[in-house]
């Protein structure tokens, strides 16, 4: 794309021009323990139960805890739990608090703080819905202790409590109280680092600082399970949309570490022996683009199947991560490549195999005459705007009436909420991503849920897929997992929730005094040394 030769040329021509009073900030805690760091997208919610947008669960990560972390295997083990016993056919779980556990606010963890958490959860969250309707009783018999007495046996309980996409956070009870459908504007939680409220500006800056009271795991550290040691007093993310402008700020020092450095800028950063270019996450990010099943003309399953036939995975990608051809997996299907769950039924159904002559008479099967469609474009997001630009296209080419709606991505995130009609402020897509981990079984796979209103954001019905879910959790034999793979497949490009755009790899960048990062697919701050 044309965008790439300005950004290329730009990157390296901005170093000099950076607004360096933007990003002057005191040096709390003594040279080399401040660390300021570049998010992909604006901090606008501090909501963490609600299936939370990647930067939200990013932040959240580094100042809640779980009861169980997982490596980077995805193997579940006792990060705020000191460990667990198994009861009664696997029916009952008792899970034991480790010692030392605190709030920010300085009152210890309890187990009722755990239950409530919990509970709020279980009623937004799509694993937590899971668990919820598996579960007869919560019980906690003292401050400590946990029982989950559950109605069916449930191997995955410990990956579901610890699951690193959309976790469940522990608040205290008071907080965790709360509406559940009403956004936290405040976070209280127990992990490393503390959420400095009283300077966090949303569309510029959000703080966190040492937690001093916080007393880590012993064990080694691996993703979010073991020891959680921190060397940084405090860390600043500092919200810099222009992608070039953060490239140069990293090149000038006066950044530490971008989360995802526009692609066609890597290769700038790579020829700078003081900043280091890396992968960190081995799975990637699925993106896609969400589709509305309330309101028309997405409303119609005919209408979602052309859209799907439309989209060209292979030119969303070449967009979005350009010459980098090892940046990215095609095509995509449904679950993450080289997992279990990995099939190829109907792969026929996605686009790249199907004439434009093909697709309007889909679109004349389904009975569209030219509704508009509205695509809520972020701009803001560098990944994000190329999608969109690459969908709008190909969708405007079979004939599709787009209405292209450019807005920040902060935006998009409060308007996706909205259920009701396109002239009152609804939507018929947007493009999104998921860690790609999430796809490696139909049980984490969340956006394939068919669960109507509790589903997420598009709330499509689909009581087949839901059947099918069902009967994957209940079977542990393989050979039959597989087989329900490839149904649930099947039917998601028949009702189609959403259009897989393929599989990435975004690279991180971070400057060479900064050691320690992990692997995975989210940055977190615990281990993280600055020379």
């Amino acid at each position: 794309m044309r965008r790439r030769n300005f950004l290329i040329s730009g990157g390296a021509a901005v170093a000099s021009g950076l607004a360096r009073s933007s990003l002057a900030q005191p040096n709390i805690g003594g040279a080399g323990k401040k660390l300021i760091f570049v998010p992909q997208a604006n901090l606008t919610s501090l909501e963490p139960h609600a299936a939370p947008p990647t930067v939200t669960r990013n932040f959240s990560l580094n100042v809640l805890e779980t009861l169980y972390g997982v490596d980077v295997n995805f193997n579940p083990s006792p990060q705020m739990a000191e460990g667990h016993i198994l009861e009664a056919d696997g029916k009952r779980c008792t899970i034991r608090l480790r010692e030392g556990l605190r709030f920010h606010h300085g009152e210890p963890v309890l187990a009722r703080d755990c239950a409530a958490s919990l509970k709020r959860w279980m009623v937004r969250d799509s694993l937590g819905q899971t668990l919820a309707a598996r579960l007869d009783a919560l019980e906690t018999p003292d401050d400590r202790t946990l029982v989950f007495r559950l109605n069916k046996p449930f191997p995955d309980l410990l990956y579901v409590l610890g699951n690193p996409s959309t976790p469940a956070f522990i608040l205290p009870s008071h907080i965790a109280a709360t509406d559940p459908f009403k956004p936290l504007t405040d976070i209280v939680g127990s992990g490393p680092f503390r959420f400095a409220k009283d300077e966090y500006v949303s569309g510029s800056l959000a703080v966190l600082t040492r937690f001093d009271q916080y007393v880590p795991r012993s064990e080694a550290p691996d993703y979010t399970a073991g020891g959680r040691q921190i060397f940084l007093d405090r860390v600043e993310w500092h919200i810099i949309p222009d992608a070039a402008t953060a490239v140069s700020g990293l090149q000038t020092g006066e950044l530490d570490w971008v989360e995802y450095p526009l692609p066609d800028l890597l290769g700038v950063l790579r020829r700078n022996n003081n900043i280091v270019v890396r992968q960190l996450d081995p799975n990637g990010l699925y993106p896609c683009m969400r589709l509305n099943h309330l309101q028309p003309p997405t409303d119609n399953p005919g209408v979602r199947r052309a859209i799907l036939a439309t989209i060209n995975q292979t030119e969303v990608m070449r967009a979005v991560m350009g010459d980098d051809t090892k940046g990215y997996h095609l095509p995509t299907y449904e679950f993450l490549p080289g997992s279990p769950s990995d099939n190829k039924a109907a792969m026929d159904r996605i686009g790249g195999n199907h004439t434009k002559a093909e697709i309007k008479a889909m679109l004349d099967a389904a009975g569209y005459r030219g509704e508009p469609l509205v695509l809520m474009h972020p701009v803001d997001q560098n990944f994000y705007n190329a999608m969109s630009q690459v969908v709008s296209a190909e969708l405007k080419q079979v004939g599709f009436n787009v209405d292209d709606q450019s807005m920040d991505w902060g935006t998009v995130v409060q308007r996706r909420n909205n259920k009701g009609p396109l002239d009152k402020g609804g939507w018929s897509m947007f493009p999104t991503s998921y860690p790609g981990g999430d796809f490696r079984s139909p049980l984490t796979a969340f956006p394939l849920r068919g669960n109507g209103p509790a589903a997420w954001y598009g709330w499509p019905n689909d009581p087949k897929i839901e059947a099918l879910r069902e009967q994957w959790l209940d079977t542990a034999d393989p050979a039959a997992r597989k087989r329900l793979a490839e149904q649930i497949q099947e039917q998601a490009y028949t009702n189609v929730p959403g259009v897989p755009l393929g599989n990435f790899l975004p690279s991180a960048a971070w400057r060479t005094s900064v050691t320690g990062q992990l692997p995975g697919m989210t940055p977190v701050f615990w281990n993280i040394r600055k020379a």
